[in-house]
């Protein structure tokens, strides 16, 4: 226990105060305080003029589509081009459709395994660079909402804000992470597999590549796209136990720095302590409730004569510690990055609850700048419905909230239960959903309904007892990916434009504080109310019900 509780404060902790100076950076970047660097990328990009939030929007959108666009006809074409030393074959085009969508989206939803499938022109000239620019995508959004709250006249320019993020921040972070990761035993090379001789004499082909550095960019990105299908429980990428201490760091440390970015960049250091503190409560309660529901024997082994009191330790990798399948599973989840440190379709029914409820919330630290975004969305309906109560008018940090903003926060915030409860619904009632289950009963739906909600969440992880290589279900979460990603982002963008076209009003004594502990309490209770409620009956049918008949 110990050693368990050491781990866990070693890579939290650790990480939180890491975590500090790397969002006072970031705050002090996108402040264009590098006046040198900013000359540079503007200079390459042919200028940087100041942009309002729609053709900030528009920038972004076209951004990324052409990304699909060229990592699209890169997977389709990759058994043609060089560096393919393993001869991979042809992909089939929903399976290319459902991975560029994926990688853009930074969900890195696989539903293939990425040694036997892709060439390494496709893994490093596509899917890792999207690793990068889909996460740089995320980090210029918050930059841009951020300056629109902040009172700044304009929301900046979003090709200046990607090659910041990207060239100042992602890339000097991802060559540290790698080499740490090839240093301890992670393969980087573009030679083919290596075909080996085994101690008993048989012949055996190991997969290698360039994985040190596609495996840094996954972690650091909240991407979570593996290079081997095990993901980061194959040895080859998660070779050590502090190879794995700072993979899970990698997983949180952007995330948690955006919180304090965005504090700094509206000059509101203590309504970014609030914010860390209620997002650190909600992990801390998830991660108690995974390492408890774990240490729990497996009900399914009740009857058979193996020893009960170690807890679960089906899908573990006991060589790093059993302590660190759950805490890796809470942490790829609040933070959608999807990569899984053990498999999450072994995990104790209440167990395997947790990191669906992780991706329920997707505002626990969350994906790079995008989990920010989502807690504004809750902070936006948090000083809404605490305006209500007092009888005045809504405002946050001077700006005046009223109908057409909460229009649109509710359309941010209710498209993502109806993107996973309705295709949990769809998938659970045709032969699209039935027809690919491994599991019958609870445990099958769970599977249908984690599915969906890590498409919906963009974050990439899964129950894998799912056959989910078909056509419906690469095209279905393939439109879910692409409408949860954009459609949470340019929202937010749009209410904070509407916000910055009116009257910012002067605080007084009368003004809602976002700075105490009353308004981080009021921040918690909207986010369980809104966000966890909704997602009961579903949890109803699905872990619960699977925990209840175990039990009998």
């Amino acid at each position: 226990m110990l050693a368990s509780l050491l781990t866990i404060t070693l890579v939290i902790g650790g990480t939180a105060l890491l975590s500090w100076p790397l969002g006072t950076y970031m705050a002090a970047l996108f402040s264009g305080r590098f006046a040198r660097a900013d000359r540079m990328f503007t200079t390459v990009t042919g200028g940087a003029g100041e942009q309002d939030w729609k053709s900030y929007a528009l920038a972004l959108a076209a951004f990324n589509v052409v990304m699909f666009g060229f990592v699209f006809a890169l997977l389709a074409t990759h058994h043609l081009l060089p560096l393919n030393p393993d001869g991979q074959g042809a992909t089939s085009l929903d399976l290319v459709f459902n991975t560029a969508a994926s990688f853009v989206t930074n969900t890195n939803l696989q539903h293939y395994s990425g040694e036997s499938t892709f060439s390494y022109l496709a893994q490093l000239g596509g899917l890792m660079w999207l690793q990068f620019v889909s996460a740089a995508t995320g980090i210029a959004a918050l930059a841009a909402l951020a300056r629109g709250i902040g009172g700044q006249a304009s929301m900046g320019n979003f090709f200046l804000d990607v090659a910041r993020a990207n060239f100042l921040i992602l890339l000097p972070l991802a060559i540290i992470v790698a080499a740490w990761l090839a240093l301890s035993g992670v393969p980087m090379t573009l030679e083919g597999a290596a075909n080996v001789t085994t101690l008993e004499g048989a012949a055996q082909t190991i997969a290698r590549g360039p994985v040190a550095a596609f495996v840094a960019i996954k972690q650091l990105g909240t991407n979570g796209g593996g290079f081997f299908g095990p993901n980061s429980t194959h040895p080859l990428e998660n070779p050590s136990f502090w190879a794995n201490l700072v993979e899970m760091a990698s997983l949180i440390l952007i995330p948690m720095a955006c919180v304090w970015m965005f504090g700094r960049m509206i000059n509101r250091p203590r309504h970014a302590a609030v914010i860390f503190g209620v997002m650190a409560a909600l992990l801390a309660i998830k991660l108690t409730a995974a390492v408890t529901f774990e240490s729990a024997p497996t009900m399914a082994f009740a009857d058979l004569p193996v020893q009960q009191d170690v807890g679960n330790l089906e899908g573990k990798e006991l060589r790093l510690g059993a302590i660190t399948g759950p805490l890796w599973a809470v942490l790829t989840t609040a933070t959608s990055n999807g990569s899984v440190g053990a498999m999450h379709d072994s995990l104790n029914p209440l167990t395997g609850l947790v990191p669906m409820a992780g991706m329920w919330l997707n505002e626990t630290f969350g994906g790079v700048g995008v989990g920010m975004i989502n807690m504004f969305l809750y902070i936006a309906l948090a000083v809404f419905v605490a305006g209500m109560m007092v009888g005045r008018t809504p405002e946050y940090l001077g700006h005046r909230i009223e109908g057409r903003e909460m229009r649109l926060v509710v359309l941010a915030l209710i498209s993502h239960p109806l993107l996973i409860l309705g295709g949990t619904a769809l998938f659970a009632a045709t032969p699209w959903g039935l027809d690919t289950l491994n599991n019958t009963g609870a445990h099958g739906f769970s599977e249908i309904l984690y599915e969906f909600s890590s498409a919906a969440a963009n974050n990439g992880s899964g129950f894998e007892g799912l056959g989910d290589n078909t056509p419906a279900w690469n095209i279905a979460t393939g439109i879910v990916m692409l409408i949860a990603r954009f459609l949470p982002i340019i929202v937010p963008l749009a209410i904070v434009g509407s916000l910055m076209a009116k009257r910012r009003s002067a605080e007084s004594a009368g003004t809602l504080s976002v700075e105490g502990p009353t308004f981080g309490v009021m921040l918690f209770l909207v986010i369980l109310i809104f966000g966890a409620l909704t997602f009961f009956p579903a949890a109803a049918l699905g872990p619960i019900a699977e925990h209840v008949t175990l039990m009998r």
